[in-house]
């Protein structure tokens, strides 16, 4: 039986791949935990990595959060293929209602007040 890995880290080497050659990219992938866990826990190095990688993560869960609420409150989870501008309407309409479903709490709570 295969191992399985539910995330695979599909990104690490991509600078070395062969259609990325002579791009002027800067990759932001996740390090692996080992790279930085060699360094000892009381190291600059090490708590500089740290932040680094807290930092991407930071970003990271700011730009999945609305794909997590187009697939679990609004059901998204398969494209069906029906034309370029059809899909790209629905998306952009799920995205709109994502920011809307995000802001719920705070625009609820300003109900009450009315503002000129």
């Amino acid at each position: 039986m295969p191992h399985f890995r539910p995330w695979p880290n599909t990104y690490t080497g991509v600078e070395k791949r062969p259609e990325h050659e002579g791009r002027q990219v800067i990759w932001q992938i996740a390090a692996r935990r080992s790279t930085y866990q060699k360094l000892g826990k009381r190291s600059d190095l090490y708590k500089a990595k740290r932040k680094i990688e807290k930092a991407k993560a930071q970003v990271r869960a700011k730009v999945e959060h609305p794909f997590r609420v187009i697939k679990r409150q609004f059901g998204y989870v398969k494209t069906r293929f029906r034309g370029l501008a059809k899909n790209t309407t629905q998306l952009v309409t799920l995205f709109a209602l994502s920011n809307l479903w995000m802001a719920r709490r705070h625009l609820l709570s300003n109900a009450g007040e009315v503002r000129l």
